[in-house]
């Protein structure tokens, strides 16, 4: 994430100017935006290994949930 020294804060990359300045002091904080575009490539659409983690450990969780569902419903009938 960019920072810039003149504002002291962060700023998220689409509100940069085209050419990768601070919107307040206009000094240079980033890439401009067609170089970020190019080298993203593939890449950038991609879900970051502990979101697909999450996910994982949540499938497993409700799935253990399910058998133990079904078994309660089984001892109840």
């Amino acid at each position: 994430m960019p920072w810039c020294d003149g504002c002291d804060r962060f700023y998220n990359p689409n509100t940069l100017r085209a050419d990768g300045t601070c919107p307040t002091c206009g000094r240079p904080v980033g890439q401009p935006a067609v170089d970020r575009a190019d080298e993203a490539g593939p890449e950038r659409d991609r879900a970051p290994w502990h979101f697909k983690l999450l996910v994982a450990a949540t499938a497993a969780y409700l799935g253990w949930r399910l058998v133990e569902g079904i078994v309660w419903v089984a001892e109840h009938l």
